[in-house]
């Protein structure tokens, strides 16, 4: 199944790069945006598509910002090429194009490009994309052409300046493929079963020495997504497998431990995953059935248990054949509405309300749902601004 999926989305030849935007005032004057990653192919140029979230939660499409080219409509669900900066200097969307390892820093309040940057010569994602992730001062790229992480320092006017980069590798030679960042952590997965964390304290990324394959690898199983608790306690892992797989492993000593494996329902595949605001339920993307799960999760223990599953989400099959990263409504709670970016030609986006009380939980496909993409033949990522505030 592992090499059938990403040999297929490796080949596909469509997507832009897209990202979604609102003028509605969120929590007072903070606009509200949804952001897609088009990740669209030559001859077309790269775009972000800006969609409006609206005092009901239901996107409408406000326009596009053409960053550059080219990308690969296509790679590895867990690279997330959307990431979002909300600090009080800056408002800042950033995006990656594949090809030509570019990454675009989009000013929010103009909707304009700010500046775009390129790493080393190796700093490209032709083949599986390139996976984004920061903090207030440093922005780290995935380039998965040659397994490298790259350091760009944060500089106002949503610019970057490259730093440096680093080469990575899993155990079984794997290359880099999901990644996330808490504090002075990052960890991150290789796509052959193996995880490993390192320090950025100092800015670039400093090995901690904990690589190592997850509990549940082997076979049809093994990490792609990654997520961090609020507090840095816990990393959770959603993986790539044939029911709803995910793993967590406690972090608190600031290195990785042997992770815990929790299978949690029969939906094929969990390699997006997204911790709710409040913690309490993990969103997990099941890729291959057209279906989005939610657990229970238990900040204090790091343990998770079933919860819901949505019913099969509408157009699977007929208009688009994956669900693949999500994005929430609000940044507090459960977030209200969860959206998801639903691979095809063109692609869509998922509206599924959320409702959780008492140890139960609904997912419910809204009517007008879904919202089409029509700028990318291939949407794989997709964020929120403002972002979740962890």
């Amino acid at each position: 199944m592992r090499i059938a999926v990403r040999f297929w989305l490796w080949c596909l030849t469509t997507v832009l790069l897209g990202v979604c935007a609102s003028g509605f005032a969120f929590g007072g004057s903070k606009l509200h945006y949804l952001v897609t990653n088009d990740d669209e192919v030559l001859p077309s140029d790269v775009t972000a598509t800006f969609y409006v979230v609206g005092a009901d939660g239901l996107l409408t499409m406000k326009g596009q910002v053409f960053t550059n080219r080219s990308g690969i409509a296509g790679g590895y669900f867990g690279a997330n090429r959307v990431t979002v900066l909300d600090s009080e200097n800056a408002e800042c969307v950033y995006d990656s194009q594949a090809v030509t390892g570019e990454i675009a820093g989009i000013v929010v309040k103009t909707l304009k490009v700010g500046g775009s940057v390129v790493g080393s010569k190796r700093d490209t994602g032709a083949s599986n994309g390139i996976g984004l992730a920061m903090n207030s001062k440093y922005l780290y790229a995935s380039f998965t052409d040659h397994s490298t992480i790259g350091t760009f320092q944060v500089l106002p006017g949503c610019k970057l300046k490259f730093v440096k980069d680093i080469d990575v590798e899993g155990l079984q030679q794997g290359t880099i493929d999901g990644m996330v960042i808490h504090g002075d952590i990052m960890v991150v997965t290789y796509g052959d079963d193996s995880i490993e964390s390192f320090n950025i304290s100092g800015g670039v990324p400093v090995s901690n020495g904990d690589e190592q394959n997850s509990t549940g690898s082997g076979g049809s199983t093994y990490p792609t997504a990654v997520d961090i608790t609020q507090d840095g306690h816990y990393a959770l892992f959603g993986d790539t497998s044939t029911s709803t797989i995910v793993e967590v492993s406690d972090i608190s000593s600031g290195k990785l431990t042997p992770t815990v494996v929790y299978p949690l329902g029969n939906g094929i595949n969990s390699s997006n995953i997204l911790l709710s605001p409040d913690e309490t339920l993990l969103y997990i993307s099941n890729n291959q059935s057209g279906t989005i799960t939610a657990a229970f999760f238990d900040a204090s223990t790091g343990k998770l248990s079933k919860g819901c599953i949505s019913g099969v989400l509408k157009g699977y099959v007929v208009d688009w054949s994956y669900t693949a990263s999500m994005a929430l409504e609000e940044t507090t709670g459960t977030g209200r509405m969860l959206y998801v970016a639903e691979y095809g030609n063109p692609s869509s986006i998922g509206e599924i309300s959320v409702t959780s009380a008492v140890r139960k939980c609904a997912l419910e496909e809204l009517p007008k749902s879904p919202v089409s993409d029509p700028n990318s033949p291939g949407l794989l990522s997709i964020g929120a601004f403002p972002p979740r505030p962890f």
